[in-house]
């Protein structure tokens, strides 16, 4: 996925990572995205599609169970975005887990 720096589409992302995170505040009542936070958006080249990273902890079972449920609340999600934003084309989201903050914590140091 080609990234773009344009002053647009960081607005954008900032804004999309904002109505998401509203978006499961308020919108999603599923139990397996509790805890869930979007800690970032990047958009392609051609503003088509958005990853999405998300934090959250917990053993392999509950990640996995997030990952799937937002995998399916995906479709219900670009409509709340096309509502919340006005946008003619609402870009593909792909959501991702964000392990930056725990590879920093968690990381061991090199001897």
């Amino acid at each position: 996925m080609k990234r773009t720096a344009s002053r647009r589409s960081h607005r954008l992302a900032d804004q999309i990572a904002r109505e998401m995170a509203m978006a499961l505040l308020e919108d999603i009542r599923d139990p397996r995205l509790e805890l869930v936070t979007i800690s970032g958006v990047t958009l392609n080249a051609d503003l088509s599609i958005a990853q999405v990273f998300y934090t959250l902890s917990g053993d392999e079972a509950r990640l996995a169970a997030a990952q799937k449920a937002l995998d399916q609340a995906k479709g219900f999600l670009r409509t709340q975005l096309g509502k919340r934003l006005v946008m003619k084309f609402v870009p593909d989201l792909r959501f991702s887990r964000d392990t930056y903050l725990e590879d920093m914590v968690y990381a061991r140091p090199e001897a």
